[in-house]
């Protein structure tokens, strides 16, 4: 019985681990999107509207 109740415990804090190391990659990658200013945004934005409509892409 010993092992067993060893097993959920390792298990869990395995779990556990994985659920913190997500909420770490996510608050990474909102740090690096919050970083652009409004205006680096709508430069991106227009120059990818500009490379889509030159290629001829209808899926905007």
């Amino acid at each position: 019985m010993r092992r067993r109740t060893r097993w959920w415990k390792v298990l869990g804090l395995a779990g556990l681990a994985g659920v913190a190391a997500t909420g770490v990659v996510i608050a990474r990658a909102e740090r690096r999107r919050r970083a652009y200013t409004p205006e680096e945004i709508r430069a991106r934005l227009r120059d990818r509207h500009a490379e889509a409509t030159a290629r001829g892409d209808d899926n905007l």
